[in-house]
């Protein structure tokens, strides 16, 4: 009789684990690329923050809105003079294997952000924090220099090297997540795989089939966890844009971060109201690698730039009504104001323009009998290459021929960063809205103490003394109006000097399934997991 009531006990127990387990809701995301990494310090694209910034939280986050909010800090306080950020952590915060959050966790984590040894693309982004640039450069060597302290376990103080408008904001960002360093010292490189992991945020990442999907499950040691409504998030790679619509319309994937631009009005007819297209703060365009022949011609860039018909890119090549661009800076990005860049050849006829481009070829010692044979790189995704064969088309008429290169993501921008290119496609989502954020991208690199270059950010290699001294005045400047001004010169002299090839202004293009709420478009294209419902 007992073993027949245990026997029924087990398979009751059974019974509800099973029905539990039927219950849990999972959030299937069509993420993109492959993640070339899940460490905060080493990963650069949006694909790899969607994952990331699910598994680690900073002292602020993220809300629905994509603005800054009280994270792992309970609160703060701002020193009268703008200098000294004082953040109080939640006693609550916790890392996924149990242990306390603490202050040393940030000091941590910033010092390695700013080792030259890590060489993390990001770090700049936080150079607003005193003596951080020159721990960078390798400058300073004793980090105890550096403008982060742990006043104990709970209490950090943070101090800027002047006051800084967007810092909040800017410490939402990956690169200012916190670290266990034991966890790093113990593992080495294989400290973000599944089996090693140790995140402080909302969910923790178990599973990682590389080419494929990641998977993670909410943390039961996070803060907020009651709050959660999603239990699961599988990030799928859907670099293949086509059959992730697909999958989409078969019910397998619940939100699309991209789509075929020529789908649009399919999607707005069989789909209506799913397909989200906002305007964000982000710029699409082409790297142009300065560091050689023959683009280290300024008038070959120009040509290059000047016969790139903009206009037609947003509505007629992709359909979603993308704005042209020809300055760095998006429209609207705060603490910018005055009058946007806008170069006297926009103006222009295309065809006079496609003249003048003809003209410069012709005396850079190119025509007809001796083409400009150029590579163009991009990162494998059917809207980049509908983009690409239109400008390859339009060089054409200026005697410039093309040969189209495509490579997964990861590959991709490892090329642009080692310099491996002719031009490349590229595209920036603002990691906080002020405009110093694009404009950094094209400051001359950091020089380490064995005499090369870490260009991060900036692949075409773009250098200017004068560019790189009002960008330097700006980011201590007090004076918000004074500030802008050096910031609108400095543009000036990028664009005029063809830095780069600015082609649109980004607007968000999201799929999102009806059961799913919570998703806001927002200026910074943002959506964490935690604001979301999902019903069945």
């Amino acid at each position: 009789m007992t073993q027949v009531l245990k026997a029924v006990t087990t398979a009751g127990a059974l019974a509800l684990m099973m029905s539990s387990a039927a219950l849990a809701v999972t959030l299937n995301l069509g993420n993109g690329g492959e993640p070339g990494s899940l460490d905060p310090h080493k990963v650069s694209g949006d694909w790899e923050n969607r994952i990331v910034s699910e598994y680690l939280e900073g002292l602020v986050t993220e809300d629905a809105q994509a603005k800054a909010i009280a994270g792992q800090a309970e609160s703060w306080t701002i020193s009268d003079d703008g200098l000294v950020y004082t953040f109080k952590i939640r006693g609550d915060a916790v890392w996924s294997d149990n242990v306390p959050v603490t202050a040393q966790n940030w000091v941590d984590a910033f010092q390695r952000l700013f080792d030259p040894k890590t060489a993390s693309e990001y770090a700049y982004l936080q150079y607003p924090i005193k003596n951080s640039s020159k721990i960078a450069a390798g400058e300073i060597t004793d980090f105890s220099q550096l403008g982060v302290k742990a006043v104990d376990d709970k209490t950090l103080e943070i101090t800027l090297e002047a006051a800084t408008p967007y810092f909040l904001d800017a410490l939402a960002h990956y690169t200012a997540f916190p670290i266990r360093k034991d966890i790093i010292e113990k593992f080495g490189d294989q400290w973000t795989q599944p089996a090693n992991i140790v995140g402080n945020g909302p969910y923790k990442i178990v599973e990682w089939v590389p080419g494929s999907y990641l998977r993670g499950v909410k943390s039961d040691t996070y803060y907020g966890k009651a709050d959660l409504k999603i239990d699961e998030i599988r990030w799928d790679n859907t670099e293949d844009l086509t059959a992730a619509l697909n999958r989409y319309r078969a019910g397998e994937l619940d939100i699309l971060t991209d789509f075929p631009a020529d789908q649009y009005k399919f999607l707005q007819d069989n789909y209506p109201g799913q397909a989200h297209v906002a305007p964000f703060l982000g710029i699409y365009y082409y790297v142009l690698n300065q560091s050689k022949p023959p683009l280290d011609n300024v008038n070959i860039r120009k040509a290059l730039s000047i016969s790139v018909l903009r206009d037609v890119i947003g509505p007629d090549v992709l359909g979603t009504g993308e704005l042209p661009a020809y300055g760095w800076v998006p429209p609207g990005t705060g603490n910018y104001e005055g009058t946007p860049y806008a170069p006297d050849w926009a103006e222009m006829p295309y065809d006079q323009r496609v003249e003048e481009a003809k003209k410069l070829m012709t005396e850079a010692g190119y025509g007809p009998d001796k083409p400009l044979k150029l590579q163009l790189r991009y990162n494998t995704n059917e809207n980049h290459k509908r983009i690409a064969v239109a400008i390859t088309d339009m060089w054409k008429q200026i005697g410039v021929e093309v040969e189209l290169f495509n490579a997964e993501t990861a590959v991709h921008y490892d090329a642009l960063r080692a310099g491996d290119f002719n031009v490349g496609r590229a595209g920036w989502l603002l990691d906080y809205d002020d405009a110093s954020n694009t404009l950094d991208l094209l400051k001359t690199g950091t020089k380490g103490t064995d005499g090369t270059i870490n260009w991060g950010n900036n692949y075409g290699r773009y250098s200017d003394p004068k560019f790189d001294e009002l960008m330097t005045a700006a980011s201590s400047e007090l004076d918000l109006v004074k500030r802008a001004g050096q910031m609108h010169e400095a543009e000036k002299i990028a664009m005029d000097a063809f830095a780069a090839i600015p082609i649109y202004w980004y607007v968000s293009k999201n799929v999102v399934s009806p059961k799913v709420t919570g998703f806001e478009d927002n200026a910074k294209d943002i959506h964490r997991v935690r604001w979301m419902t999902k019903s069945e």
